[in-house]
């Protein structure tokens, strides 16, 4: 099958981020669509208003609101960087900023307007960065960049990769933050926008463009996207004073590598008259309190109304989202209030003429596709060209691994990097004749290995408490562990994803594996509080993907390898390695 070529003008370029901000305003007049009747008309009211090119809280609004929405009207997160405050806060020593509530909530809170977390907790005065990076697709000069950023941090200098297709670098102090940020911008890179109640980074198709069965490409979308989201990296005010975060991805293969159940956007390839375009699933989401899949928005969008209807989609949520109780502001509970029909009335009517097109039959994923793994030596839709991906133990990049990624793309390939939402990395656009050599790179053969062992495969981690304050337990060191020793014990024939979270947050994405471990304390059998995990069984991805349930909760991690080899006997026809020898003999 052909991929679809879909052509459409980019957005210009903005010559300077001093330029006008980008402008939202309502229609003046519009007509209200029907909706449910116990939705009151008054609940439709904006809750935010424009004030100085911002957007910010109503005064009628601001009672019962939540601490982060708090520190939002204290003082407008954005200007640190858009009016370049961030400048000044760099100069102050951590003890200067811990003096008033004003600047330690700047480097807690608003930062993360410039993707900065402080860890506060594990690393006083340093920071992880979190980048935009649509579609996960980098470069070597990206690469050697952020390696000469957390080369000089020494131990406490890393990189991640992240569950959405994303760079993430550790160790960052805040006098070189400025620095770092015009460096970033020098390689086409930026972190704005990209933590808090912000658009997190649009995830496509890895393979995009070079997958002989692909739908479509998806990194025009996700590039529109992305300089929509930040305005060209200049910032986009309309869109970052959200009630929380918001994910969006773009599905461009049959594998649906991307994702789309847990995303609070997801655009699916859809044909409607002879027309290409996407129909719409809405509302995914994991939190500590509720996990959802998406749900269809009943709406169809041509290739030119991508940007259009994801505008159109977040305002109507920055306008009427709860802004109480942190844990009910995901999107999808302003759509349980409003009912699918009322929600996608209010999209309706930020549209630019108030029209939606219902969703199109014609979809064009294939529902029984058998999911492929994009690990190893694949033939690229370019004839002569492969593609070799790259399992990177869960995600964790030092500063010499960036650096040699770098050169063997430049070596090999095109110096082009793709990053997976699975922690992984793919080099593409290799020659035929350079695969050999490549396969033989010392780095291939000590760290990143294209064959790994089977269970290591699906392997993913999030941060854990070795950097992340809100971890309950350690994560990454801990699931290799777990997983070493579970491979010595027993053996199986395909592939089981098992994923690793810290904390309820879920950014592990324990839901959505076959085998999950959310972190916990729990007692031993001695009474002892020990770290522990919840364990979840029976995540689902692709076309037919379910979320996980609980399958047992608190057991302490010494307890983790034992249970683990009974899940994977009775579940997933695994076999003792001791009798797989008997047989064997």
């Amino acid at each position: 099958m052909s991929s679809l070529s879909v052509r459409f003008l980019s957005p210009p370029l903005l010559q300077s981020c001093s330029s006008s901000r980008p402008k939202t305003r309502l229609f003046a007049g519009q007509t209200m669509a029907p909706m449910k009747e116990e939705v009151d008309a008054g609940r439709l009211e904006p809750k935010v208003e424009e004030i100085d090119g911002y957007w910010v809280l109503k005064e009628k609004f601001r009672q019962g609101v939540n601490p982060q929405e708090k520190v939002k009207l204290e003082k407008e997160p954005m200007k640190l960087f858009m009016e370049n405050g961030i400048e000044e806060l760099a100069k102050l020593s951590m003890e200067e900023i811990d003096k008033s509530k004003l600047t330690k909530d700047d480097i807690d809170v608003r930062l993360k307007w410039l993707g900065l977390f402080h860890r506060r907790k594990h690393q006083y005065g340093r920071f992880m960065m979190r980048l935009k990076l649509p579609n996960g697709v980098t470069t070597s000069a990206h690469a050697r960049y952020l390696a000469s950023v957390i080369k000089k941090y020494g131990k406490d200098g890393c990189g991640d990769v992240t569950t959405r297709q994303n760079w993430q670098i550790r160790g960052v102090v805040l006098p070189d933050v400025p620095e770092i940020l015009e460096g970033l911008a020098q390689v086409g890179l930026t972190s704005l926008q990209s933590g808090m109640d912000n658009v997190r980074n649009p995830v496509g198709n890895p393979l995009a463009g070079i997958d002989p069965y692909e739908i479509v490409d998806t990194r025009p979308y996700t590039n529109l996207l992305s300089q929509f989201i930040t305005a060209n990296s200049c910032g986009n005010p309309t869109i970052s004073n959200l009630p929380r975060k918001w994910n969006v991805c773009v599905v461009g293969s049959h594998d649906l590598y991307e994702h789309p159940h847990i995303n609070d956007l997801a655009y699916m390839p859809a044909m409607k008259d002879g027309r290409f375009g996407f129909n719409l699933l809405v509302g995914g989401l994991f939190s500590p309190k509720r996990c959802a899949e998406a749900v269809p928005l009943d709406a169809w969008v041509s290739a030119d109304d991508v940007i259009p209807v994801c505008k159109a989609i977040l305002e109507a949520y920055r306008d009427l989202g709860a802004r109480g109780n942190r844990q009910k502001t995901r999107m999808m509970w302003l759509i349980d209030e409003l009912g699918i029909e009322g929600f996608r009335s209010e999209v309706m009517k930020r549209m630019p003429h108030q029209e939606l097109e219902r969703a199109s039959s014609e979809e064009l994923v294939e529902k029984q596709w058998e999911r492929r793994d994009y690990l190893g030596v694949h033939p690229q839709k370019q004839e002569g060209l492969s593609y070799v991906g790259l399992h990177i133990p869960v995600g964790r990049v030092q500063a010499e691994d960036m650096e040699e990624l770098g050169r063997l793309a430049d070596r090999y390939g095109s110096g082009e990097l793709r990053l997976t939402v699975e922690q992984n990395i793919i080099i593409p656009n290799i020659e035929n004749a350079k695969v050999e050599a490549l396969l033989k790179e010392p780095l291939l053969k000590d760290r990143f290995s294209p064959e790994p062992p089977i269970l290591m495969k699906g392997l993913v981690a999030c941060t854990g408490n070795q950097f992340c304050g809100q971890a309950i337990i350690e994560t990454k060191a801990r699931a290799l562990k777990v997983t070493e020793e579970v491979q010595r014990l027993v053996s199986v024939k395909r592939a089981v994803r098992m994923h690793w979270t810290g904390c309820p947050n879920t950014c592990g994405q324990v839901q959505v594996a076959d085998i999950g471990f959310m972190g916990c304390m729990t007692r031993d059998e001695n009474g002892k509080v020990v770290e522990g995990a919840d364990v979840f069984l029976g995540g689902r991805i692709g076309s037919d993907s379910h979320l996980g349930d609980v399958y047992k909760k608190g057991v302490p991690c010494k307890d983790l390898v034992p249970l683990v080899v009974d899940i994977l006997i009775k579940h997933f026809g695994a076999v003792p390695r001791e009798r797989e020898e008997e047989v064997d003999d």
